[in-house]
């Protein structure tokens, strides 16, 4: 603990602790005094006589827990073998507690002098090694207690740490994936048609451009404009045997998405499926009512996969778990690949 904060902490316990011991004790004389004492007696032990008793034996109880509070957490505070430490806090405690208890017997009787007597509750030797003892106690378990809090924080610190690496490690390894398969496609476009490879390749500038941001989570309409920017690009390549059929409802623009998910699916959908004139490939991108997105495409499997990374939708996977803690869902049944991300309000 620092300076400042050790003595913080040890003035509210030990006020804590003095209030709530002598209003328990003030309650209790009040109960004996009203229900148990003797009317003959009533009179000699007051509520006015109890109250002087109370503030000076509160005064004494309250130094001696700040003190033990104090020492304590300072002593806690010592690089030193735990039990050595134990022994020393020990030590001090019980030395600590009879000084002081030494030292305001001699004030009572000195009071005493002045028409107030020694307190009916008297501060003798045995109740203030007790209470200093019990003081003791408490900062220790506010001690440790602190220790587990700051532990638990430095753990979820580093776990913390080490998911938003693991993401980067992720986020990282999509625009060599992306660049790869986009040079693949434009080496394709070159040997077939090259006005078309030329369009191509302005429109993948642009393209770049997104891919270049440094952002983890980007709004729904700004993902949709570069999908469908990249859906373009890769309707240049295929023609009228690639079409897209968006569905999406304006009031989820604004939610929040990891940059390139759609884009990876429409990809992923590209990559395993035939795409020809007799197998033309419809991919929906459709918004749902429960808060989602999803990017489906008709089954149509290629006999062998366009060289890649494999990265994509696992990739995906992953980097949604990290930064939301959601799954993705993927559904296939006999015709139809369905993927499904959540959408995060802003």
């Amino acid at each position: 603990m620092k300076l400042n904060r050790i003595y913080r902490t040890a003035l509210v316990h030990a006020l804590t602790l003095n209030v709530v011991l002598y209003v328990i004790t003030l309650l209790a004389f009040l109960y004996i005094r009203s229900s148990v004492m003797p009317v003959e007696y009533r009179n000699v032990v007051s509520v006015h006589t109890l109250i002087v008793h109370l503030v000076v034996n509160f005064t004494e109880t309250f130094i001696l827990s700040y003190l033990i509070c104090v020492m304590n957490f300072k002593l806690l505070s010592i690089e030193i073998r735990t039990k050595m430490r134990i022994v020393v806090i020990v030590i001090c405690t019980f030395v600590v507690g009879i000084l002081l208890s030494y030292l305001f017997s001699q004030i009572l009787i000195y009071l005493s002098n002045y028409g107030i007597n020694r307190p009916f509750i008297p501060g003798n030797i045995i109740r203030d090694v007790l209470i200093a003892f019990f003081v003791m106690l408490v900062s220790l378990l506010i001690h440790l207690s602190g220790k587990q809090q700051q532990i638990e924080l430095e753990n979820k610190t580093l776990i913390a740490e080490n998911m938003r690496t693991r993401y980067e490690a992720l986020k990282n390894q999509v625009d060599p994936h992306f660049l790869f398969n986009s040079l693949n496609t434009l080496n394709t476009l070159i040997k077939i048609d090259a006005d078309k490879a030329q369009q191509y390749v302005q429109q993948l500038s642009l393209v770049f451009r997104y891919t270049l941001q440094n952002k983890e989570v980007i709004s729904l309409e700004e993902e949709l404009n570069f999908t469908r920017a990249y859906c373009l690009l890769m309707q240049i390549r295929y023609g009228d045997n690639l079409q897209f059929i968006y569905d999406i409802e304006p009031r989820f623009n604004n939610y929040s998405i990891i940059p390139l998910s759609l884009q990876i699916l429409v990809e992923n959908a590209i990559k395993h499926n035939v795409i020809t004139a007799k197998q033309p490939l419809t991919i929906n991108i459709v918004t749902n009512n429960n808060g989602t997105i999803s990017v489906s495409n008709p089954i149509q499997l290629k006999k062998e996969i366009e060289p890649g990374e494999g990265i994509g939708l696992v990739n995906l996977s992953e980097r949604y778990r990290l930064m939301w803690q959601q799954e993705v869902v993927v559904t296939r049944n006999d015709s139809i690949f369905r993927v499904e991300i959540m959408l995060n309000e802003q």
